[in-house]
């Protein structure tokens, strides 16, 4: 059997240049554009003469307040009672909360959250001081930061979500654009995904107050706080899911009567179906993270072509796998062919997709190695490598089983019209009756559907890692919003770097043998600098030891090592004249000593600024 080897190369090559491109298939969603914290005033780890009147956070990005985005907590570790959470100067990427009109002395702990524009809500917290710092600043339980149970919920429906909608799309496309004749085998599929799509989009809708809020979930049935879900934008974008999966259910059921007078209505299923999938596609886009940062209507643009056609490709293997195993020869012959190049188009829209919200999420290159945003994408190329290199193995199994239907219809003879009155030509033996495939016989045609059904059934187990790798990519702040709340500070902000917590372990076991070293260095920029230690043990009190040694060097000058010579200075170490004579990223290398025998050196990088 004559094969056509030069086709299959250059998809081949286009594979591996759409792999590259790719460097991260997004998956079901685009890069992310979370809010980072860019300044805070008072400065994080700040002496103030004066206690402030409000606390004021600047981000690089809107945020969206809620009830409780700040809490306060005083030098007894006791709640300070603040006034609302509001705007400052009515700008959508601020948040302010008052104080107080009198403050004690001492060091006050800040706890905040809000929720980002492309709907993930983002914490933290900081330090500043009234007067002096607190000689034994301890440990501020404010809370975890998120609901283990909430945040488990809510990535399981997300990531249900994203399969459903894969699937809903790429069955109905697969059923539309390949015909084959018994679409019976999606049927079930199709509806199972419709209410999986269904159940999951409550299930968000529900949870979304106690995630925003990193409640537990039964706080999800609270009428005050679902009452904002449904008025803010995530909210209502999962309504219009809801509303846009009604008019879906509507439409496939119109569509499995419609076996009639297929060919008129043809292309008013493709109109509608496309329609519905680009609704379907939009209310992720216009809610999560397409909707913030950079170039929106653009990345909102490739969002949805990102979604559909990940959906026609993905979902469409599953269909293709399903009809497989019901489908005759003769119409795989036909289907298979349309499905590899549909699937090939959805492969070269998510290469150009992917490249172009891969460079808005990342920033540069350095952030594929130096955040675990861009490590996460190495993890997903590696992924879709692997995807698209069983895809090009499924497309020469497809094109195996397209050749003897090819060269069956080159050798069917022209019809002679027959002047009026010739005699008739004389009947043809019939074909004999064909043979049952040879199990040995590598083109027997159950020997191809099985190669391909194997080779498709993989392709879907590793689509099925992409995606959840994606899903937990949508919840990890981008390199792009990183690197901006990092430059983007004011010249009056002190970096975040100026209180480091370093952990301890000896080896002893013991509660002084482990810990941490809780070092404040004030301001962090060039010149003197003040340094401060507070030693924990493993039950988190304070513990005393018998040393504390501190040094900061800047290898990039190769300056240092410079000793801080920190002292006890009675429940503390200090010191008060640290000179860092130029700025960067030092190494602050930090040895504590349990015993006489036992130390242990921890470095950590701090960054002084100008």
């Amino acid at each position: 059997m004559e094969r056509n080897v030069g086709h299959p190369r250059r998809f081949q090559a286009l594979v591996l240049l759409g792999t590259v491109l790719v460097l991260l298939l997004g998956g079901a969603t685009p890069a992310s554009a979370h809010a980072a914290l860019r300044s805070t005033d008072p400065d994080d780890g700040s002496v103030a003469r004066q206690a402030p009147r409000h606390v004021t956070l600047t981000f690089t990005e809107s945020v969206g307040l809620l009830d409780d985005s700040f809490r306060v907590f005083g030098p007894d570790q006791r709640r300070v009672p603040t006034g609302e959470a509001v705007h400052a100067d009515d700008r959508s990427d601020t948040a302010r909360v008052a104080l107080p009109g009198k403050l004690a002395q001492g060091t006050y702990t800040v706890a905040w959250r809000v929720v980002s524009a492309d709907s993930h809500p983002v914490s933290g917290a900081f330090t500043f001081s009234v007067g002096k710092r607190s000689a034994t600043t301890a440990q501020v339980d404010t809370g975890p930061p998120e609901d283990p149970l909430t945040a488990g919920l809510h990535v399981a429906a997300r990531y249900l979500a994203y399969l459903a909608a894969a699937l809903l799309v790429g069955a109905v496309a697969f059923a539309l654009l390949c015909r084959p004749a018994n679409t019976s085998p999606l049927r079930r599929p199709v509806v199972a995904a419709w209410w999986t799509l269904l159940g999951s989009t409550a299930a968000l809708l529900l949870l979304r107050a106690p995630y925003e809020a990193g409640a537990g979930p039964a706080t999800a049935f609270d009428a005050d706080a679902l009452g904002r879900t449904l008025t803010g934008r995530p909210g209502l974008a999962l309504l219009a899911r809801l509303v846009v999966l009604l008019l879906t259910a509507a439409f496939l059921v119109w569509l499995s009567r419609r076996r009639d007078r297929r060919d008129r209505r043809e292309p008013v299923a493709l109109a509608v179906g496309t329609a519905l999938a680009v609704g379907l596609a939009l209310t992720w886009a216009a809610a999560e993270h397409a909707s913030a940062g950079i170039q929106v209507p653009l990345a909102m643009t490739s969002s949805v072509l990102h979604l559909l056609a990940t959906g026609v490709w993905l979902g469409g293997l599953v269909a293709l796998l399903l009809t497989l195993r019901r489908s005759s020869g003769e119409d795989l012959a036909e289907v298979v062919p349309r499905f590899s190049r549909i699937a090939f188009a959805s492969v070269t829209v998510l290469a150009v997709t992917g490249l172009y919200q891969s460079w808005r999420g990342l920033g540069s290159l350095s952030a594929l190695t130096g955040t675990s945003y861009g490590r996460l994408l190495l993890a997903k190329l590696v992924a879709v490598t692997a995807l698209l290199l069983m895809a090009g193995y499924s497309r020469r199994w497809t094109a195996r089983i397209a050749a003897p239907a090819a060269t069956a219809r080159a050798a069917v003879p022209a019809r002679v019209p027959q002047p009026v009155g010739a005699p008739a030509e004389p009947e043809q033996p019939e074909s004999p009756e064909p043979t049952p495939d040879d199990p040995d016989d590598p083109d027997a045609p159950d020997t191809l559907r099985r190669g391909l059904r194997r080779s498709v059934l993989v392709e879907v187990a590793v689509a099925a890692v992409v995606l959840l790798i994606t899903t937990v990519l949508t919840g990890t702040l981008p390199g792009r919003a990183q690197a901006e709340a990092a430059q983007q500070a004011p010249a009056g902000a002190l970096p975040p770097t100026t209180q480091a917590t370093v952990p301890f372990d000896t080896g002893l076991g013991s509660v002084t043998g482990r810990g941490k070293v809780q070092v404040t260095l004030d301001p962090a920029r060039v010149g003197e600098n003040g340094v401060q230690a507070v030693v924990y043990g493993a039950d988190t009190g304070l513990v005393v030891v018998p040393e504390i040694r501190i040094t900061f060097s800047l290898p990039s000058r190769k300056i240092g090592p410079i000793d801080a010579e920190v002292t006890d200075q009675g429940g503390y170490w200090g010191a008060n004249a640290v000179n860092l004579p130029l700025p960067g990223t030092w190494t602050m290398k930090t040895t504590v000593r349990v015993s006489e025998v036992d130390q242990v050196t921890v470095e950590k990088k701090v960054r002084i600024v100008p």
